[in-house]
């Protein structure tokens, strides 16, 4: 990074210091500072020896400032809106699927169930070659979406290939407008235990919830779990919505409480409840935050679900847009929020940078104790404890790799080709499938370093140094040896860990996101101990109400 756009980022950050000011010393010194950014951006501009790209060398500068706060304070310039947008109200025009790009390819990574994508036939792993006679194979993602989106009711012609089947797909579709669904899975589960799995807080998601839940009624349900792992959040409006499915009316959910008195505000439950007696089991990760976190809180603050998993992230920030100039936006942080019992479950103290600008977690000995409603102890400052603590799964390292690698996804790819009359319930790979996708990993030259690796190299490194590696030098051979011939058996050796995933990918691809609970259900952790604690009424009862 060049000195002139440091000064730039350091300029705007001055800033921060600025609220500890008296508010006419603050006023001066925001003034103050807005004038010499303005007049050294100038000189920059006019003086420095090559040309320099203003717009890149402003959201530079306000980027550098924003990262002094915390990572969900952004700004949104208005070639952005349109994609912030989609993902606040989970709306656009287009043809209903979600792209990425995989080992160089752009395919699609999700067709809408429903929408013109999917009601034609594409299928997860579709790469595509041309859209509208334009040649798309190599180019970025933004690329492509921007061809696939337009106005509702027009004409977009797609060619597509899809693994390795001679014949190109050729499809015309009619681009409608998209509303994406919050809930990806719902189903009723042996010995009426109705399931719903939570992805998304979008515009509309409590309305999909109760109309789950309330299927889900009719078709004998008389548990509940409600999965909001992974679930990273979204609107908090919908969150005290999807609460009060479970709460009675007029109940705190939640409170935000912000440097502006306009920003404490008290939220609790305005309607009728849809049902206050079924047992409900939330399952949570270390990546169920925000919005999910206040709904699986308020529930665990009034002893109504029992919490099934892993703690969970901790964002207890709220953000809010702010409209700019020039139709640019931006997202503040401009509360902290606290569920009923009274903790806030923010986990990452930004208020509190270390010198050298990282952000720890809060120190436990400053972690406050709190009651729920029953009297049961929870805690703040930190995410959401589960009332049944699951261990996250472990994955070795040729197994994270290999999952990174974007080989599992093309794998399924090609085996969904070749095999389209799968019977996903409990699909499972037969030995001679598995140790074919091992063959055609080799084939593509898959690599990666384990972490024994590294340390073996680090091992050696500190004994040149130390002048004993003459003396070691056989010994280490052997060792690097063994690690090499560990290696290139991985595959075959961690069969029970990557047989699952790749297992999964495969449901996914035949079926979306059903067709991976289908396969991946039955063996689910979290999801058997939360069935093992609804199905035991005492247990249950004795984990709300502990004597």
């Amino acid at each position: 990074m060049s000195r002139k756009i440091k000064i730039l980022m350091v300029i705007a950050a001055a800033g921060l210091a600025i609220a500890l000011a008296p508010p006419a010393e603050k006023y001066f010194d925001i003034a103050k500072n807005l004038d010499i950014f303005a007049s050294l951006f100038k000189e920059v501009n006019t003086h420095y020896v090559d040309e320099v790209d203003p717009k890149k060398l402003i959201e530079t500068g306000i980027n550098g400032m924003l990262e002094q706060l915390d990572p969900y304070t952004d700004y949104i310039p208005e070639e952005n809106r349109e994609a912030f947008s989609i993902q606040t109200t989970g709306q656009y025009a287009g043809v209903g699927a979600l792209i990425g790009i995989v080992n160089n390819k752009t395919v699609i990574t999700v067709p809408y169930k429903g929408f013109p994508a999917h009601r034609a036939g594409l299928r997860v792993g579709d790469e595509f070659v041309e859209i509208d006679g334009k040649n798309v194979e190599g180019k970025p993602t933004p690329a492509v979406s921007a061809l696939l989106k337009g106005k509702p009711g027009t004409e977009v012609s797609l060619v597509l290939r899809r693994g390795q089947l001679k014949d190109l797909i050729k499809v015309k579709l009619m681009r409608e407008r998209i509303k994406i669904s919050n809930i990806t899975h719902s189903t009723l589960l042996e010995g009426n235990v109705g399931y719903i799995k939570l992805d998304e807080f979008t515009t509309g998601a409590a309305k999909e919830v109760e109309e789950a839940l309330d299927k889900l009624k009719k078709m004998g349900a008389r548990q509940l779990i409600l999965d909001l792992r992974a679930n990273m959040g979204g609107s908090l409006f919908e969150a005290i919505n999807i609460a009060n499915l479970f709460l009675p009316k007029g109940r705190e959910v939640v409170s935000t409480k912000g440097k502006s008195p306009d920003w404490n505000k008290l939220y609790t439950t305005l309607n009728t409840p849809l049902d206050l007696e079924m047992p409900v089991a939330v399952l949570t990760s270390g990546r169920t935050a925000s919005a999910s976190e206040i709904v699986a809180g308020a529930l665990q603050d009034y002893d109504r679900a029992v919490l099934v998993g892993q703690k969970t992230f901790g964002k207890g920030l709220v953000q809010t847009t702010r409209q700019l100039a020039y139709n640019a936006q931006l997202k503040v942080t401009t509360a902290k929020y606290y569920i009923p019992s009274g903790r806030c479950i923010q986990a990452l103290d930004y208020a509190h940078r270390k010198s050298n600008g990282t952000v720890e977690r809060i120190a436990d000995s400053l972690k406050r104790e709190f009651s729920t409603k029953g009297g049961r102890k929870v805690f703040d400052g930190g995410g959401l404890d589960p009332d049944v603590a699951i261990p996250s799964a472990e994955y070795a390292t040729a197994t994270v790799e290999l999952a990174n690698s974007g080989l599992l996804f093309e794998y399924a790819t090609l085996f969904c080709a070749e095999n389209s009359n799968i019977a996903v319930q409990d699909f499972r790979l037969s030995d001679a499938a598995y140790n074919k996708f091992v063959l055609w990993v080799k084939e593509k030259r898959f690599t990666y370093e384990s972490d024994l690796e590294k340390r073996t190299q680090e091992l050696v490194a500190f004994a040149k140094s130390e002048r004993y590696y003459d003396d070691l030098k056989q010994p280490l051979a052997e060792l690097q040896g063994k690690i090499t011939q560990y290696r290139n058996t991985d595959l075959l050796r961690l069969k029970s860990e990557i047989a699952p995933l790749l297992e999964e990918e495969i449901g996914f691809h035949l079926q979306l996101a059903e067709g991976q609970a289908l396969v991946s259900l039955h063996r689910d952790k979290e999801m058997q101990a939360a069935r093992k604690i609804l199905a035991d009424a005492e247990a249950y009862q004795k984990i709300l109400a502990p004597r």
